[in-house]
């Protein structure tokens, strides 16, 4: 039976295809699509089961698995539990093991960045969402105060009673940055324990795939051409990363950029991406492209990219050897975010 779905990170269109040859055993599978909003933007599986009974009861234990961790884990939520251990800082609070590990992973992940990556980047977020909203650039003091609450060594992590602590006040975390990624592998996590091993599950730029469509190699994303070099000696993305896309299974593949969040003020365009570094939001207009084992590596490997650049990324790849990491520019911007 074949199937084909157009998954759009923003303005890049990308390709979802499984077109199944005839074989056997190809027809005691069949192919099920669903979609459900969460996270604020919808989030569709698609899945590999024996018949729709099979196929609805592990989509709807997917879809309560992404729903139990958004609940936990967003910073838009006032009772998460990313939010409670901002409002009992400078206190220990004890945090979902899942929460945890994401913060665990998050921390990881900005100490090999060198900081380009940082989970505590939520007050620098916040200045630069409002100025999406206003048009109106963050005062320079603003940045100053936001940044002083902005650093990744500082927060502490207890394994043992399995809570966060926050030593100032005012700081806080988010998991914009890899939460999405997180909260996706453990969907396909759940799909897999009810005995669907063939799925793929995609949300605003991420992707998470499992074992190949039957009779396929993989599952095919086309991703559009870049018109910048992949920084490997090969033209755009037609190297590494492309040939994986095409035939991925039980990888997940994410893409940061500013071709959908942006603003532009006085002729700059200023992407939703902030460097924790400087506080500033970026004004360069590239897209990365990462292919990583796992969701929560892939999409903070994919904001880190954008935040390193071409300059930064071949230590990048030293430092995440099993990632596929590809900048280029984006092939189109959607109108600026107001």
């Amino acid at each position: 039976m074949p199937g084909q779905w157009q998954v759009r990170f923003g303005a890049l269109a990308v390709v979802v295809s499984a077109v199944l040859h005839a074989a056997p055993w190809v027809e005691s599978s069949s192919a099920f699509e669903y979609t459900q909003v969460h996270m604020g933007i919808p989030v569709r599986i698609v899945l590999y089961a024996a018949d729709e009974t099979s196929a609805m009861r592990a989509a709807t234990a997917a879809f309560a698995r992404i729903g139990e961790l958004d609940r936990a884990m967003s910073d838009y939520r006032p009772d998460s539990d990313i939010r409670e251990v901002a409002r009992r800082a400078p206190a220990a609070v004890p945090v979902a093991p899942d929460v945890f590990r994401a913060v665990t992973r998050a921390i990881e992940i900005a100490r090999a960045t060198d900081g380009a990556f940082d989970p505590t980047v939520a007050p620098l977020v916040e200045l630069w969402r409002d100025a999406r909203a206003t048009s109106r650039l963050p005062p320079p003091a603003a940045i100053a105060r936001a940044r002083a609450l902005v650093g990744w060594r500082r927060v502490e992590l207890d394994a043992a009673r399995v809570s966060m602590r926050l030593p100032v006040s005012g700081m806080r975390i988010d998991l914009g940055g890899l939460g999405k990624g997180y909260i996706l592998q453990a969907a396909l996590d759940t799909l897999r324990s009810v005995g669907v091993r063939s799925a793929l599950i995609e949300a605003g730029g991420d992707i998470v795939v499992g074992d190949a469509p039957p009779g396929r190699a993989g599952w095919r994303i086309e991703i559009p051409a870049s018109t910048q070099s992949g920084g490997d000696g090969t033209s755009g993305i037609s190297g590494g990363l492309f040939r994986r896309a095409a035939t991925l299974s039980n990888a997940a593949l994410a893409t940061s950029g500013a071709s959908v969040q942006f603003v532009e003020i006085d002729g700059i365009r200023y992407s939703h991406v902030v460097d924790p570094r400087t506080g500033q939001a970026l004004t360069t207009s590239v897209t990365a492209h990462v292919i990583a084992p796992d969701g929560a590596t892939a999409d903070a490997l994919a904001t880190a990219a954008t935040v390193i650049g071409e300059r930064g990324l071949a230590t990048l790849r030293a430092r995440f050897p099993e990632a596929l990491i590809h900048l280029g520019m984006p092939v189109g911007l959607t109108a600026p975010l107001r």
